[in-house]
């Protein structure tokens, strides 16, 4: 027992993490709760309000989750987790699951003994700039000092454009958000990098927001989503699939208003996703009513997308990318049958 303890102690420090024992539903079961690693406050995607109640589309993957197993989306425990910290939290087993405005990306995915489950929000890497800069295109930083975030894609992403586009530049970085931001609006940059729908939530947190301009460039791939230990295949299977339903339900018509009326549809699709046709809920270790569940207080991805990031928010993104595959964007998910 001792030597296993020792082997699990070695392999955390050297930064391995320990696979999952396909007991993570009971777990959390057990515990009456989820315990969801989030930002530290990143607005429309995960921050507290005045009252300490977290809001943001990475919440509402959290409150899904919840809502699909407890029928409750309030039994959430939110852990404000760092660019830094937020993959030894995943490890470690102090967070069941990781909704941090995290890019998928290969690395990620095949050295932190993690999966992602999906893609909530494709984003793509800009930069801010003071109006007063009189900068019109990320092309005319040559020889700007830009804030960057430590532990993100964020920087290797400002290199390589730097270094594509034949430019100088000089990185001014910080371990933390908040403190990336505040050195940017104090003037200790010229500019500022993290990913677009980034510098629109942290510019709505400036002493002026109108003061500061998002440049139109987009120099990267940026497909943000949560996370889950490996070896837990039921529990990767369950979060995969509550983000897959709600954006079916969208593409179904389903939504929180109609959801009960939609329960009694004849349409097989609707059915099927709804729980009154098949055991797909129970094949997940579920019930069969887990979508109806997440839809009732969540709502679909249309309806949490434009709730916390999209026109009914103070954010205003445009879906873009992240309208359905068959509205123009690439938000696609495979069918519940």
């Amino acid at each position: 027992m001792k030597r296993v303890s020792v082997v699990l102690a070695l392999a955390l420090a050297a930064g391995f993490s320990v696979p999952a024992t396909a007991q993570t539903l009971k777990t959390v079961k057990d515990r009456g709760m989820l315990t969801c690693g989030v930002s530290q406050g990143l607005p429309g995607f995960s921050a507290p309000d005045d009252k300490g109640n977290w809001t943001g589309i990475d919440v509402d993957v959290c409150r899904a989750v919840a809502a699909a197993i407890f029928n409750d989306p309030t039994k959430v425990k939110y852990v404000p987790l760092s660019a830094k910290d937020r993959f030894t939290a995943l490890q470690s087993g102090e967070i069941d699951l990781l909704s941090r405005n995290t890019t998928w990306t290969l690395s990620r995915d095949t050295t932190l003994g993690a999966n992602f489950t999906g893609v909530t929000y494709y984003d793509g890497q800009g930069f801010m700039v003071k109006k007063s800069l009189k900068v019109n295109s990320a092309l005319e930083l040559n020889s700007a000092s830009v804030c960057v975030q430590t532990g993100t894609t964020t920087e290797q992403n400002l290199a390589d454009f730097f270094k594509s586009n034949n430019m100088k530049y000089e990185v001014v970085a910080f371990a933390g958000a908040d403190e990336t931001v505040k050195a940017y609006e104090s003037g200790r940059c010229d500019a500022f990098t993290t990913d677009a729908s980034g510098l629109y939530a942290y510019r709505l947190k400036m002493t002026n927001p109108a003061d500061h301009v998002v440049l139109p460039e987009i120099i990267s791939k940026e497909p943000l989503g949560p996370m889950v230990r490996h070896g837990d295949d039921q529990w990767f299977d369950i979060v995969k699939w509550v983000l897959f339903a709600m954006v079916d339900s969208e593409e179904l018509g389903i939504t929180q208003r109609n959801v009960d009326e939609m329960v009694k549809s004849d349409k097989p699709e609707v059915k099927r996703v709804l729980g009154t046709d098949g055991n797909f809920g129970e094949q997940l270790g579920l019930t069969k009513d887990w979508v109806v569940r997440i839809i009732k207080v969540v709502g679909n991805y249309g309806e949490t997308f434009d709730r916390n990031v999209g026109a009914g928010s103070p954010l205003g993104i445009a879906r873009g990318l992240n309208q359905l595959w068959n509205k123009g964007g690439i938000q696609y998910a495979p069918p519940i049958r």
